[in-house]
C-alpha cells in the first residue's frame, strides 16, 4: 500500500525533488573528488567563480540594519504598506501599463502561481503553459486538483510556435469557461528564451483572438528572472504591451525577489494584477487575500520592509543597481562562452538569449544526464533534454561542458 494516512488524490508524489536530488548528487562528488573536479550545473542560483552563492552587499546592510519590530511583527496579508507603496514600480520600473493595478504579497514567486491557479481556475480545469516549462509548475497545480496541458514553445525553425500557442488556447477554452496561461519571460526557465517586441505583439493578438465573449484568459506573467536578463531598464519595455486590453483578459504578473535581490531563503514576492476594469482589479484585490489567508496567511515581513527601504532610499538604490550591474556581466559572458563553445561543438540548443539557464534538445535525456554523471557534471534531465544553471559554474566550465554534453549524447544515442 502506498498511502497509510495521506490521500493519492491523483497526485504521483515521489517523496523527492529531482533538482535539489541531483544538487545533493554533485554535492557529494565534490565532497570525495574536490570541487575543481566537479561541475555542478543543477542549480539555479547565482555562485560567483568560486562557487560561493552571490548576495548582494547593498542588501545586507539593509537588514542588518533593521529593528526588530521592523522584521518579527506580523506582516498584513496582503503585504505591509511600505512594500504595497513601491512594488509597483519593483515590478515595472519605468514602464507601468496603463489600467488597474493591484498587488499582494506572496512568498516567493511560487505563492504568485499558486494563488493564481487557485483564485482563477476551477477544479479539474487545465492550465497552459510551454512544453519546456519550470517542472513545479506541474505540482503546483496537481497539488490543488489542476492539471498542465502544453503547447510547442518553437516551431520547426527554433521561432516562437504562434500556431501552437493559439490552436491550444482555443482548445481549452472549447471545454473551459477560461484558461490560465502560464507564460515565463523574459529570460525563460529552462531554455533562457526572451520573446522580441514582435513576438510580444503577435502573442497579445493572439490571446485577443482567443478571448471571445464569455470566455476568460487570465495570462500570468512570471517574470522572477526579468532582472538577470539584460539591462533591467530594457527588459521591461515589452509589459506596457498590457495595458488596457479587453475587460476578459486579465494579466497577473508574478513578482518574485529571489534572484534579482538574491533573497532567495526570504520568500518575498508578490502578484500583480493589470485590468481594464475597475471591478475585476477590486475582485483580485479581495480574491487573492482571501486565498493566502487559506494557505500561508501571512507573507515574510522581513523581505518587504527591506525592498520598501531600498525603493524609498536613492543613494541605497543605485547602490543595489550598480552591483547587480557587475553580476549581469560576469553571467552575460558565461552565456557568452556557452554558445559559442556550443557551436563549436556542433550542439544544438534551445534559442537563448541570457538568464540562468541553457537547454539542450535530445532524446533519453535521463540516460544522457547519467552519462555526464560519471564525469562529475551534474545538470537536470527535463522532458526531451538537458537544462544548464549557467548562472552556477563559471565561464571556463561554460566553455567545456557543450563538448562534453555533446559526447554523452552521442554516446547514449549514436
Amino acid at each position: 500500500m502506498e498511502y497509510l494516512f495521506a490521500e493519492g488524490n491523483g497526485r504521483v508524489i515521489t517523496g523527492k525533488d529531482k533538482l535539489f536530488g541531483v544538487n545533493q548528487l554533485a554535492k557529494a562528488a565534490i565532497k570525495e573528488h574536490g570541487k575543481e573536479n566537479v561541475i555542478n550545473a543543477s542549480i539555479g542560483v547565482l555562485l560567483d567563480d568560486d562557487g560561493n552563492l552571490i548576495v548582494l552587499s547593498s542588501m545586507i546592510d539593509v537588514l542588518k540594519n533593521m529593528t526588530p519590530a521592523e522584521y518579527a511583527e506580523y506582516a498584513p496579508i496582503a503585504g505591509t504598506a511600505e512594500y504595497l507603496d513601491v512594488i509597483k514600480t519593483i515590478t515595472f520600473g519605468n514602464h507601468m501599463p496603463e489600467g488597474y493595478i493591484e498587488a499582494c504579497a506572496t512568498p516567493g514567486g511560487t505563492g504568485s502561481i499558486r494563488n493564481t491557479i487557485s483564485c482563477y481556475t476551477k477544479p479539474g480545469d487545465s492550465i497552459l503553459t510551454s512544453n519546456w516549462h519550470w517542472s513545479p509548475y506541474n505540482v503546483i497545480a496537481t497539488e490543488i486538483g489542476r492539471k498542465v496541458y502544453t503547447y510547442q514553445m518553437f516551431d520547426d525553425n527554433d521561432n516562437f510556435n504562434f500556431a501552437s500557442f493559439e490552436g491550444k488556447i482555443n482548445e481549452l477554452l472549447e471545454v473551459q469557461d477560461g484558461v490560465v496561461i502560464i507564460f515565463n519571460a523574459p529570460a525563460h526557465n529552462p531554455t533562457g528564451y526572451t520573446p522580441s517586441n514582435e513576438t510580444w505583439d503577435e502573442i497579445i493578438a493572439i490571446l485577443k483572438r482567443c478571448a471571445k465573449p464569455g470566455k476568460k484568459i487570465t495570462f500570468f506573467l512570471d517574470i522572477a528572472y526579468i532582472d538577470f536578463s539584460g539591462d533591467s531598464d530594457k527588459a521591461r519595455e515589452f509589459l506596457p504591451k498590457f495595458g488596457n486590453l479587453p475587460a476578459n483578459i486579465l494579466t497577473v504578473v508574478g513578482f518574485s525577489a529571489s534572484k534579482g535581490f538574491t533573497f532567495y531563503g526570504l520568500r518575498t514576492g508578490a502578484m500583480l494584477c493589470v485590468t481594464s476594469d475597475a471591478e475585476i482589479a477590486a475582485e483580485f484585490k479581495r480574491v487573492t487575500s482571501f486565498a493566502s489567508r487559506g494557505s500561508w496567511s501571512n507573507s515574510t515581513r522581513v523581505g518587504q520592509i527591506a525592498l520598501a527601504k531600498v525603493f524609498n532610499d536613492e543613494v541605497l538604490l543605485a547602490k543595489v543597481f550598480e552591483e547587480r550591474k557587475a553580476y549581469e556581466d560576469l553571467l552575460a559572458a558565461r552565456c557568452k562562452a556557452f554558445k559559442e563553445a556550443a557551436d563549436e561543438a556542433g550542439l544544438r540548443t534551445c534559442p537563448f538569449n541570457a538568464g540562468f539557464f541553457i537547454t539542450i534538445p535530445c532524446e533519453n535525456e535521463d540516460a544522457v544526464n547519467e552519462e555526464l554523471f560519471k564525469s562529475n557534471i551534474f545538470c537536470i534531465a527535463i522532458g526531451g533534454g538537458i537544462r544548464v544553471a549557467i548562472s552556477s559554474i563559471t565561464e571556463e566550465a561554460c566553455r567545456i561542458l557543450p563538448a562534453k554534453i555533446a559526447e554523452a549524447i552521442k554516446t547514449i544515442n549514436g
